[in-house]
């Protein structure tokens, strides 16, 4: 596999906070989410160990419209996507400053809502209807607008 790279991400964790829907100019949503994603191990000495990593996640087109929708603060997710790093310059240093984001391909809701009480009146993701189901479908490379463009790689299988 000389010259050639994979960039796939798979996650699941809790959001952190609610998602921030934005539109572009040309009417494309982006929303902005916040995952945190638990670890936890046993140490040498038998300690149970736990470690969070938080993740910020951009997600497009009618996937980022449902989850602004859907989802709030504590919910469980699972995202695919891929690695995007985003540099810039700091305004008030004039440092170069940079950030490791997930792009999301597509967003599956897992757990119930917080609040949600079992039972009939209960909706899991799955029988939620399309709107719900939406968010589990990857949207197309072209909903990203200000990411830019890349090779697709050739790969024989």
């Amino acid at each position: 596999m000389a010259g050639s790279s994979f960039n796939r991400v798979i996650l699941v964790g809790n959001l952190t906070r609610d998602p921030e829907v934005r539109y572009t100019p040309k009417g494309t949503a982006i929303a902005k989410v916040g995952l945190a994603v638990n670890r936890t191990w046993r140490n040498e000495a038998g300690e149970t160990k736990e470690e969070t990593t938080f993740v910020d996640i951009d997600v497009f087109g009618r996937t980022a419209e449902t989850v602004g929708q859907y989802l709030r603060k504590g919910r469980q997710i699972l995202v695919e996507g891929r690695l995007r790093m985003d540099t810039w310059d700091d305004k008030q240093t004039g440092q170069k400053r940079s950030k490791l984001t997930v792009v999301a391909d597509s967003v599956q809701f897992l757990g119930r809502p917080q609040g949600e009480e079992t039972g009939a009146g209960a909706v899991r993701p799955a029988a939620a209807g399309a709107a719900a189901s939406a968010a589990a479908v990857p949207e197309p490379a072209a909903a990203e607008p200000e990411a830019p463009a890349q090779e697709e790689d050739d790969v024989p299988f």
